[in-house]
């Protein structure tokens, strides 16, 4: 059957070709002519209804946004109505500045004894800080024992500020509406794999000896918040200085042998839970009258002040993995 069909179709090519030849010059350019203006169905997809018709609200939108901003524009260009705008906003401020005056000066003079800073509360902290929570450092005493409450809700807020920025700035290769961003990004010449200083000879051998000094001074800031000014959110902070001088001289490669996503998960979970039954912990015995199994200790020994040391501990963790969880989605999309 085929054998019988080529001979057929060769012949209707011939034919087609031979009239197509025979044509005048006049026929032949105006069938190229329409053959150019008039493209083939194939080439030109059914146009979506639903399509220009969502085109043609959003122009129509846009049109009235910019017919409605010139009116406004028109109606505020009197200069009668500019000028009365301009004396009610002078006239409020004036008004509001003349009332914050007043009320400083209707405020006790500083180191008076009836200054609102000067209450019972900030005495108690300062005559019976040391006996109550064990710590040479008042300031400890205070945030993390008499305040707990509060700074549980700063590291709460820490790690919910990283989650926020995780769910923003993440690259996720495994899923389908960011694998071609992240594909993009990292076959991209400038993406961050192409400046990894992998021979920055110079960068490596200084973080070799800064980033070990870098965490011991984080740690000894931590383990002697309760002791001498600092604390789990600043020797955090150092701490986390040191993993991004790390990771900026050996690359996210040589970081995630030992610092992953899963993790950045466990250690923050885990210091909040610990942070949040230690404080449970406290906030019971201490509103139930139940004296707390947990001793003070010597003030001025390392081991005491009570959970005051885990504490520290526990918020030193998260502080330091919410620094390069920064870090690490600010530059490359991912931990």
């Amino acid at each position: 059957m085929k054998n019988k069909e080529r001979p057929e179709g060769l012949l209707r090519a011939r034919s087609r070709m031979r009239q197509f030849l025979d044509s005048s010059d006049e026929a032949l350019d105006a069938r190229m002519a329409d053959a150019q203006t008039q493209p083939a169905a194939s080439d030109c997809p059914p146009v979506d209804v639903e399509y220009r018709r969502m085109i043609e609200e959003e122009m129509q939108e846009e049109q009235e946004v910019a017919a409605r901003m010139k009116a406004w524009n028109e109606r505020r260009g009197d200069r009668l109505g500019r000028g009365a705008y301009c004396a009610l906003c002078v006239l409020a401020c004036t008004a509001m500045i003349a009332l914050f005056l007043l009320l400083v000066a209707s405020l006790p003079e500083y180191g008076s004894a009836d200054h609102p800073v000067n209450n019972e509360v900030s005495a108690r902290y300062i005559e019976s800080g040391l006996q109550e929570t064990g710590a040479v450092n008042i300031v400890t005493g205070m945030i993390l024992d008499y305040r707990a409450f509060d700074t549980l809700g700063e590291s709460s807020v820490l790690f919910t500020a990283a989650m926020v920025v995780l769910l923003l700035l993440r690259l996720d290769a495994d899923s389908q509406a960011y694998s071609p961003l992240a594909r993009a990004i990292r076959q991209s010449p400038h993406s961050d794999t192409f400046y990894e200083p992998h021979h920055d000879v110079i960068l490596q051998y200084t973080a070799r000896i800064l980033v070990p000094l870098v965490l011991l001074l984080g740690i000894y800031v931590v383990l002697n918040g309760h002791l001498s000014p600092g604390g789990g959110f600043s020797g955090g902070a150092i701490m986390g200085a040191a993993l991004v001088i790390y990771v900026t001289a050996f690359g996210f490669d040589s970081i995630r042998r030992f610092f992953t996503y899963k993790t950045y998960q466990r250690v923050v979970l885990c210091a909040l839970l610990t942070y949040a039954f230690s404080k449970c912990y406290s906030f019971y015995t201490g509103a139930n009258g139940i004296h707390s199994v947990i001793p003070l200790g010597t003030p001025g020994a390392i081991l005491s002040s009570g959970l005051i040391l885990v504490l520290n501990i526990c918020v030193g963790f998260i502080v330091t993995c919410t620094m390069y969880a920064f870090y690490a989605l600010f530059r490359k999309g991912e931990l």
